[in-house]
């Protein structure tokens, strides 16, 4: 074909790109993203045809990739017709590309045949990649063949990349939308069209709120002991569904027990030796068989975890007959190095604790605390131990839980000798409504997901269901976590933090409880199971980044909207129905309408 006889089917291909109004579903890495097209630029250019042989002329070199059309969807990549003249011939035009597209992904340019190389003749180049509007995919140019006989050159690569990375044009970037649903998880094939009138949700992205941390999870030994039966390669698919930012629920944070939590093997302290204030026998070998791997497993996924702890029980010897915690200088001394002890051991593992809260639910432990003696605690002891010994990890209220825990971290904030070692306060469980107090004096964090299957009354649950026997790991605990991250979002903490990420599908504590966990090991047939739980942390995990702000939405309670770092407004919504309803949510000028499933979730990202 001659350029001439090219020319009628570059304007057919021009007029065909017109037509191209509708919204496309272009695939990228970890799901599924809109393109919104405007109807620009859909058709493919072609490279042109070589000429007629010469003498050692060069062979032909391959078409220019088409560009997404402005507004459109990706133009297809032009593939150059190489000229095929004997012996040399000239080369061959480089197909039109088309303007670059509002969001979409830069097409690659085509390889173009090579031409025959005359003597001393070199291969063509291929053609430059097609432009990308903001936020489309690179468009990559494929190496030219390696040069015919009379020793031609390979071709070279083709030019930049469009898009933000080539300096394409600008564009809207189009959204991304996920939902989840009874059966139906993380299902990124469904669509958020651009639509006008009246909205159900509006968001107000100039009404600000509390800077977000991130999400995290808890390192058990009964977890690692879990994963150890379905295999290494099991074990890293596992640790990247919950720490990978990509395809996983991009956790940042980790918290750990100091000593045994109740989802330890059996209950043990670092620190076994009777009367030993030195602390000259604390050991963390026994965390160097399950804990520390599980940890360190976890780290060659995400090597930026950020480790806390907290202690479930003090040694038994710091305890009176009674099980409360020893109040003489002697024994409160000794904890507070127990504590500084297990950061620096830990330090010579290589891992990193960041923060310390000294007592896991002082209102609910094995060990009894006073008020008195808890907030002196940190004011006398903890604090300047840490001081002297120049531990870098923060001191933090935590974690609370029993209605009193909040009236003693109240106490403690309005305590100027105690708050002045103090960072932030870990709440859980029962203490949302004090958030707010808290706030104002420092960091608060939501410190451990409710559990599930309880046998007492709570919110979003019916007791009927509890069984002895088994957690239910079932979508209705899936619904229950929605609205458990919903309201303590709401209620306004820094961050929030799973229970156990891992255990088998019975959960037993060792207090006999079952309890449900984000992904869970079926032992007899040797098989990991992702929950509908992990599903609803990943709704809000992966999307919502670490120095995020949650703004306003109003229309509903069962929403709630964060703005990124990046600019991006992240909305989350929930369908308690009981069928799939259809919601328009308002961002700015621009209204988008997707369907949630019933008793399901969505979300809905987009870029300015």
């Amino acid at each position: 074909m001659t350029e001439n006889e090219m020319a009628p089917k570059m304007r057919r291909m021009v007029v065909q790109s017109f037509r191209c109004l509708r919204l496309r579903l272009l695939p990228v890495v970890g799901g599924m993203v809109l393109c919104l097209s405007s109807g620009l630029g859909c058709g493919s250019g072609s490279g042109g045809a070589g000429a007629t042989a010469g003498t050692s002329g060069t062979a032909g070199s391959t078409g220019g990739g088409a560009s997404a059309g402005r507004g459109g969807t990706t133009g297809a990549a032009g593939t150059g017709q190489a000229g095929t003249g004997t012996d040399g011939g000239s080369t061959g035009s480089a197909g039109t590309s088309g303007a670059a597209g509002s969001g979409g992904s830069a097409a690659s340019g085509g390889a173009g045949t090579s031409g025959v190389a005359g003597s001393g003749g070199s291969a063509g180049t291929t053609g430059a990649a097609g432009q990308g509007g903001r936020g489309g995919a690179a468009g990559a140019g494929i190496a030219g063949a390696a040069g015919g006989r009379g020793g031609g050159s390979a071709g070279s690569t083709g030019g930049r990349a469009g898009g933000g990375a080539g300096g394409g044009q600008a564009g809207a970037t189009a959204p991304v939308l996920v939902t989840s649903g009874p059966n139906a998880y993380w299902n990124t094939q469904g669509t958020a069209m651009v639509t006008t009138g009246a909205a159900d949700l509006t968001v107000d992205e100039n009404t600000k709120y509390q800077r977000w941390e991130g999400f995290g999870g808890t390192f058990n030994e009964m977890g690692w002991d879990a994963l150890s039966v379905i295999g290494a390669a099991e074990t890293t698919n596992a640790l990247k569904l919950l720490f990978d930012a990509r395809d996983g629920a991009n956790f940042v944070y980790g918290r750990l027990p100091v000593g045994a939590s109740d989802y330890a093997m059996s209950w043990y302290t670092l620190a076994e030796t009777a009367n030993d204030y030195a602390m000259a026998n604390f050991s963390i070998a026994r965390d160097r068989e399950k804990l520390i791997p599980y940890i360190k497993a976890a780290l060659q996924v995400r090597s930026d975890i950020h480790l806390w702890a907290s202690p479930w029980i003090p040694p038994p010897w710091m305890k009176d007959s009674g099980g409360n915690m020893k109040s003489d200088a002697q024994t409160q001394g000794a904890y507070a190095l127990y504590l500084a002890k297990f950061v620096e051991e830990y330090g010579k593992e290589g891992l990193k604790i960041e923060a310390i809260h000294p007592q896991n639910e002082p209102g609910y432990a094995q060990v009894k605390w006073t008020q008195t003696l808890f907030i002196n605690f940190f004011k006398t002891y903890l604090g300047p131990t840490f001081a002297q010994r120049n531990v870098a990890a923060e001191i933090w209220c935590g974690t609370m839980s029993h209605p009193n825990d909040g009236i003693w971290a109240t106490a403690l904030s309005n305590d100027a000798a105690a708050l002045m070692y103090v960072k932030g306060f870990g709440l859980q469980w029962n203490l949302q409504t004090t958030v707010a107090t808290l706030a104002p004096k420092g960091r608060v964090w939501q410190t451990e997901h409710k559990c599930g299957n309880y046998d007492f009354t709570a919110p979003y649950w019916d007791i009927s269901r509890y069984d002895p026997n088994k957690a239910q790991n079932d979508h209705l605990y899936g619904e229950e976590s929605w609205q458990l991250i919903r309201d303590w979002m709401v209620a306004g903490v820094n961050a929030y933090s799973a229970w156990n990420m891992v255990l088998d599908t019975v959960g037993k504590s060792l207090a006999n409880w079952p309890q449900n966990a984000l992904l869970v090991v079926d032992r007899s047939a040797k098989k990991l199971i992702v929950t509908p739980a992990y599903y609803t942390f990943r709704h809000f995990s992966q999307y919502i980044a670490p120095g995020a702000t949650r703004i306003n939405i109003s229309g509903s309670m069962d929403a709630v909207a964060f703005k990124n770092p990046d600019g991006s407004i992240v909305t989350e919504v929930y369908n308690k129905g009981t069928t799939a309803k259809t919601t328009t949510v308002a961002i700015g000028s621009v209204s988008y309408r997707f369907d949630v499933p019933a008793h399901g979730w969505a979300t809905l990202r987009t870029s300015p």
